[in-house]
């Protein structure tokens, strides 16, 4: 089904183009959950919540903007890191780490490629330790800036200094991606 099928099927809630939807991408957006949220049964509640919210918020969905993917995959991802930021799981400790998100999909998964391919830890290779430190807890695990200075115990603007620096490094190597 091209792109454009699926979101005007999706538009009219066609239920058939509801269960192509899940047969075709579940699998891709459980997994940008579970790389956040390691817990099976927290990541499959947030993975449930966010397909009904991709279903019930379409229309709001912009072609303009980027890929349906990319629009689905990014609701994933802010309902599993608001999820981390929940007192509920801060309680119950925090996300997977770099590595994890990086490679712990399952093999054989051809999603495991694409992020391979995509060379997502290469990239903070130019980064001093201190700023690979701050991206990954931040980007990868989900914490706030706060709770970096809180949880070990680094001044908040230091963490926010860390932050700028690492992104103008970044910007400077998006030539080689």
């Amino acid at each position: 089904m091209e792109e454009s099928e699926l979101i005007a099927g999706l538009r009219a809630k066609n239920r058939k183009t509801v269960d192509y939807l899940y047969e075709k991408y579940s699998r891709a957006l459980f997994g940008v959950i579970s790389r956040i949220i390691y817990d099976k049964e927290i990541a499959e509640e947030v993975f449930h919540d966010s397909f009904v919210k991709i279903i019930q918020k379409i229309d709001s969905y912009d072609e303009s903007k980027g890929r349906l993917y990319t629009w689905m995959a990014n609701i994933c991802r802010n309902a599993a890191i608001d999820k981390t930021r929940s007192k509920e799981f801060s309680q119950s400790g925090k996300t997977n780490t770099i590595d994890d998100f990086v490679y712990g999909l399952e093999a054989g998964s051809d999603t495991q490629q694409k992020v391979d391919a995509i060379g997502v830890k290469g990239l903070l290779d130019p980064l001093t330790e201190d700023q690979r430190f701050i991206i990954e807890h931040i980007y990868f695990q989900g914490y706030t800036h706060s709770e970096i200075a809180e949880e070990f115990d680094i001044p908040l603007g230091t963490v926010k200094s860390r932050v700028r620096a690492a992104i103008q490094v970044l910007k400077k190597n998006l030539d080689k991606i």
